[in-house]
């Protein structure tokens, strides 16, 4: 399977924003319910707020035979805002790759600190890459509680 990462489009912004709404149902329910999935993802998906931000944002986007299978986004201070693979391409490599070009963009801006806020399940994901936990946080979404982790990474000339 090929994974080409690509800068954001405007053409992709409707399917990142049902990837995102995907991506969070698709979570077992042992993790977080269905309410909270449902705070953190609501429906119906509010495309006009999506594509705004995205433009805003400018995630790097990866893509599967021109299909968004994932997205990333890095903002200038180097905190990483969402990460999400669509439930299709889960366990693929995609998040992998959008990271490797994350940390690559990051080091050419000569960013010095990469920071998340991890939800249950990306936080093994960030952990592999070096990242520590330094808060475990409880949020609110639309009046529901959710946990994550605020995460982060030092970056040194090693990482290059």
């Amino acid at each position: 399977m090929k994974i080409e990462i690509q800068n954001f489009s405007e053409q992709w912004a409707k399917e990142i924003a049902d990837l995102f709404y995907a991506s969070v149902h698709a979570i077992d329910e042992s993790i977080y319910t269905h309410e909270q999935k449902s705070a953190w993802a609501p429906a119906p998906i509010d495309y006009a707020f999506w594509a705004a931000r995205l433009k805003t944002k400018q995630p790097f986007v990866a893509l599967v035979e021109k299909r968004v299978a994932g997205f990333i986004e890095l903002d200038a201070d180097g905190h990483i805002d969402c990460t999400y693979t669509h439930p299709d391409f889960q366990g693929m490599g995609v998040a992998s790759k959008l990271y490797e070009h994350l940390l690559a963009e990051a080091i050419s801006r000569n960013i010095k600190r990469l920071y998340v806020e991890a939800s249950i399940i990306a936080k093994p994901f960030f952990e592999h890459r070096g990242f520590s936990v330094f808060r475990k946080n409880e949020v609110q979404r639309n009046g529901v509680s959710l946990v994550n982790f605020s995460m982060e990474k030092n970056l040194s000339p090693v990482d290059a």
